[in-house]
């Protein structure tokens, strides 16, 4: 009995044991569980507050987004409202010019009904003129025969000689008053239409620069263009042939090139670059490769546009691709392309009021300096280069004449080349169109000077409003005043053979007798 009894209590006591341990384990367990319970609800909130942020933000990213897509149709639309506001306006000057026409029509047609009146007055007259002629010329012969003894014979063939002189003198003076009212018209006439033409096309003109202005999105932009040690401006530099100027303008890098089609092929490639994100050197190759393929069609676009535009057809493609090269092309710091565009218009309006083909004359006005678009790469004057082109391409004989003839390096054959002449002179030389270097028109303004200070008698000369007008101040006792309008037209017919200019220049000379009396 001793023996089992102790052999149970230990028993019973190992049992316990494990009771109490598995016991213990359980609250261990326990413990463990709502420690995982908070950590997960610490992870489950801190997700959640990510997660609003996230959406906060991209919330955020989509309200900037249409923001700007707002933004952007809203200026698109207020462009779309200036382009309505311009072709309104176009719409009136067309409806005011027909009925300005119609009117002159009308005015016309009245002046015709006068003139008919006045010729059928004429010859009534003229019919009175002649049976008195008759009459006389009866009396003449039975007079002569009966003072001279003349037969009939003789006596018609003196008053035949007679009335022939007589008709002669009469006829020179009619030819000459009929020669000079012409010439005072046709000045008058002249002077109306080219004053019509440039008024209804005066246009605003930009003078083209040698750089380009690009604007990037942001400042950390400039970084990526620049790429690390300066690897991405020299790859672009290197495959554009333009150099890209990175300073402290805020938000813009500038591009520089004399070339303009360099410098536009560099500015597209650029912000395709902007646009992309990816910039790199293989990137940049590839995308200035593609750029500069791309870009015969924006040419051949631009060229489209400006037939458009004026109304011209049955233009051949190479044609189409000069004029659109035009656009990057600048003569004096004029474009060459809205010189031709202006032109154009000037010659239609010209010819319309001479009653000319319109259509014709705007074609020649385009068409006048695609000579310019391709004068670097052959010989000869862009005038010639023009004509080359034109006959290449299968243009009428007058078209080719008018545009080697608009500088005077053959003679016209035609109106039409006249009428590119005057266009052409209007467009170039009006106020505004062209500038000079500061160097030439520094030159020009002293060389007006010193051909005024070489004539006898001159004390003081100036060039004023831009080298427009010269005025010359003359010693009173040296030169009279008849003598100073001699001297204002000697000098300018100096000028007009000594110095090359645009539009006219104003040659003013003043003679003035001063005397000056002191009251004491």
């Amino acid at each position: 009995m001793l023996s089992l009894k102790s052999c149970i209590i230990p028993f019973i006591a190992f049992i316990l044991g494990i009771l109490i341990g598995w016991i213990i384990l359980r609250l261990f367990d326990k413990k463990r569980l709502l420690s995982a319970k908070k950590t997960a609800e610490m992870i489950i909130d801190k997700a959640k507050k990510e997660i609003e942020t996230l959406k906060k933000e991209r919330l955020l990213e989509v309200k900037e987004k249409w923001y700007k897509k707002i933004a952007n149709e809203e200026k698109e639309i207020e462009n779309r409202k200036k382009e309505l506001r311009h072709l309104e306006k176009e719409y009136n000057k067309r409806i005011n010019s027909i009925d300005k026409r119609v009117e002159n029509l009308d005015r016309k047609e009245g002046s015709l009904i006068n003139w008919e009146n006045k010729l059928r007055i004429m010859e009534e007259k003229n019919e009175s003129i002649k049976k008195h002629f008759a009459h006389l010329i009866e009396q003449e012969n039975v007079k002569l025969q009966e003072i001279a003894d003349l037969t009939k014979e003789e006596a018609v063939d003196r008053l035949l000689k007679n009335m022939e002189a007589y008709s002669r003198r009469e006829g020179a003076i009619i030819r000459k008053k009929i020669i000079d009212n012409a010439k005072n018209s046709g000045l008058k006439e002249a002077a109306n239409i080219i004053a019509t033409a440039i008024q209804r096309t005066a246009v605003d003109q930009a003078t083209e620069s040698t750089v380009s202005v690009i604007c990037i999105p942001t400042e950390e932009m400039k970084g990526r263009i620049i790429g690390r040690e300066g690897r991405n401006i020299r790859t672009f530099e290197r495959e554009t042939g333009v150099e890209l100027i990175v300073d402290d303008t805020p938000e813009a890098v500038i591009l520089s090139s004399f070339d303009p089609i360099r410098r536009e092929i560099a500015k597209l490639s650029l912000e395709r670059l902007i646009e992309d994100g990816r910039i790199h050197p293989g990137r940049i190759e590839e995308i200035v490769d593609k750029t500069r393929r791309g870009f015969g069609e924006v040419i051949k676009q631009v060229g489209e546009n400006a037939c458009l535009e004026l109304d011209i057809h049955n233009i051949s493609n190479a044609v189409i691709q000069i004029i659109g090269k035009l656009k990057y092309r600048t003569s004096y710091g004029q474009n060459v392309l809205n010189h031709s565009k202006e032109t154009a218009w000037l010659c239609g309006i010209i010819a319309a009021e001479l009653s000319l083909d319109q259509n014709l004359a705007k074609r020649i006005g385009l068409l006048h300096d695609i000579g310019k678009a391709v004068s670097y790469e052959e010989n000869g004057s862009h005038a010639e280069i023009g004509a080359n082109i034109a006959r290449r391409n299968g243009e009428s004989e007058i078209v080719i004449n008018a545009i080697a003839a608009h500088h005077g390096e053959v003679e016209p054959i035609s109106p039409y080349a006249v009428i590119v002449q005057s266009a052409d002179a209007i467009s170039g030389a009006r106020p505004g169109a062209r500038r000079e270097t500061l160097e030439s028109y520094i030159k020009r303004l002293e060389k007006l000077e010193h051909i005024a200070q070489t004539f006898a008698g001159v004390n003081k000369s100036y060039a004023i409003q831009a080298g427009r007008e010269l005025r010359i101040i003359v010693e009173h006792k040296a030169i009279s005043d008849a003598e100073a309008e001699l001297l204002a037209s000697d000098i300018a017919r100096r000028i007009e053979n000594e110095v090359q200019y645009p539009g006219e220049i104003k040659v003013t000379v003043i003679r003035e007798i001063r005397r000056t009396a002191i009251a004491k």
